[in-house]
């Protein structure tokens, strides 16, 4: 299982997203300037992320890109699913034929790996990022998801 560049950027630019919505609509050029992610790259995921009707665009000068929901209601596995489809562990993409048509030897440990990040995941929200990022001593606009495993 691997968590691609495409899931990476799509939290990364979420939470600039979040952390400038007091700004109004943000163009896509201004998160590219701030997290060194190609524009073209962001323009794609930014498709896969209105679509999963995580953000909203408007047009024109004053146009952009704002959350559509707040940021305590969008949380990490959301942005991941849109950006990525699907992050699964097992080799037959869950369907249990990756032996000959059977589920494998490991099958169920894959498929408990999988349930145990959506769980991590989806209990992470921009908010609770926003929050971290709020109580940083430096001021530094790292972020870490490690911060939050137990």
């Amino acid at each position: 299982m691997r968590l691609t560049t495409k899931g990476r950027f799509a939290v990364t630019a979420m939470i600039d997203l979040a952390m400038n919505a007091q700004n109004g609509a943000i163009k896509l050029s201004a998160i590219s300037e701030r997290q060194n992610i190609s524009l073209s790259y962001l323009e794609q995921l930014f498709c896969k992320l209105r679509r999963a009707e995580l953000v909203e665009s408007f047009r024109g000068p004053g146009g952009g890109y704002i959350l559509a929901a707040p940021p305590a209601q969008i949380n990490i596995a959301q942005i991941i699913t849109a950006a990525e489809d699907k992050l699964d562990a097992t080799q037959c993409g869950s369907k249990a034929d990756c032996h000959h048509g059977a589920p494998c030897l490991t099958h169920d440990l894959w498929e408990n790996l999988n349930k145990t990040i959506n769980d991590y995941l989806s209990s992470v929200t921009l908010q609770n990022i926003l929050d971290q990022q709020n109580s940083a001593a430096d001021g530094s606009h790292v972020v870490t998801l490690h911060t939050f495993i137990k």
